[in-house]
């Protein structure tokens, strides 16, 4: 079943005339060392349709829409962003969704923005960086946001910024490198152990580039299911709030870690992502061809990842006779590879007792 139409983007980046307007009038032409590509929505479609990608779900990358100029700034650029993408949206319907940016870290313009975007504006989701001015998702601060949004069950991509700690380590390695990920993982962590998964439910998390480092570090991360300190706010198990998180496959398409997402959780949670047009065109044809080209995927699910996973948080884009059945999940796993899998879940018992030797 390999698809050649269909794909959902769930991580497709729109660059609109006020966002470059405000890196301009401060001298920024990069984000995270990466240059700030020359983009029209057109650009997009053809590259959409090189690939066999139907709908994208637009979003703002870093660093957003706070420059360090106040609420006001944020806020305002935030609702022009917001408006192009609606207005791209609408003039072409059947091609893109869009995910809205807030005025991040300024919570009750966050929660206002959050409303009219959703409500008014009508956007299919919210993009939420994973920290701003050093703060990352998960901190208390953000409550009233993260209420707001798990009332309307809305789902939100979390994409990566650039942290103060990585901007000062002294590396000559581009941010986008290896730094983005480290902004995912800790903002992941921070959801998890500050307790806003648990307080939180309904809200759908994506997080991007197959959650940064979480997926190779999600053992060592459950360990904290020992610690006093973490169990109020993760009583479920660390392995339960890592395995709730949707993952986009966004410059991660590699057999490495697409192994490592099959080991830990449902392939229903794995989604189709590509950057464009922070991954050119070339790259976004080299991701497409090397998940099509992955034997690690039952033919079904691997149209799941394509675009029926994705339907399942956004069933407004099924066709009229469009039929999404859930993928089957390890189907053909053995006896031990069930075993070997279930030796995954949290290992709290386990390591109080060797905490305590």
């Amino acid at each position: 079943m390999s698809i050649k139409q269909g794909r959902i983007d769930v991580h497709h980046h729109i660059i609109p005339p006020a966002f470059v307007e405000a890196m301009d009038a401060r001298g920024l032409h990069k984000v995270a060392g990466a240059p700030l590509p020359a983009w029209t929505p057109e650009k997009s479609i053809e590259v959409m349709d090189m690939n066999g990608i139907e709908r994208a779900i637009t979003s703002l990358s870093a660093p957003g829409v706070h420059f360090g100029d106040g609420v006001r700034q944020a806020g305002e650029l935030a609702q022009r962003c917001n408006e192009f993408a609606a207005q791209m949206r609408s003039r072409y319907p059947s091609r893109f969704g869009n995910f809205a940016v807030l005025p991040m870290p300024f919570t009750e313009a966050a929660c206002s923005e959050a409303v009219y975007a959703l409500d008014v504006l009508k956007a299919e989701g919210i993009v939420l960086l994973g920290s701003t001015d050093g703060v990352f998702l998960g901190d208390p601060r953000f409550d009233e946001l993260m209420a707001e949004l798990d009332r309307r069950r809305t789902v939100v991509l979390v994409h990566p910024n650039m942290h103060q700690s990585s901007e000062n380590i002294g590396l000559q390695t581009p941010g986008f490198l290896i730094e983005f990920l480290c902004d995912t993982t800790r903002a992941a962590v921070n959801l998890i152990l500050g307790g806003a998964m648990e307080r939180y439910p309904g809200i759908r998390w994506i997080l991007a580039h197959s959650g940064g480092f979480l997926p190779f570090v999600a053992w060592r991360v459950s360990l904290a299911n020992a610690l006093p300190e973490f169990q109020q706010h993760a009583p479920q198990g660390v392995m339960t709030y890592i395995r709730r998180f949707y993952y986009d496959t966004a410059l991660s398409p590699s057999r490495y870690s697409m192994a490592a997402l099959k080991e830990l959780v449902e392939p229903s949670h794995i989604l189709f992502g590509s950057d464009f047009p922070f991954a050119p065109a070339p790259a976004t044809a080299l991701q497409c061809q090397t998940l099509d080209g992955s034997d690690l995927w039952l033919p079904s699910i691997q149209h799941g990842i394509n675009r029926g996973h994705a339907l399942s948080l956004f069933p407004q884009f099924r066709k009229a006779d469009e039929v999404v059945t859930p993928a089957p999940i390890y189907q053909g796993e053995s006896f031990a590879q069930r075993l070997r899998r279930s030796l995954t879940r949290p290992v709290g018992a386990l390591a109080e007792r060797l905490r305590k030797r």
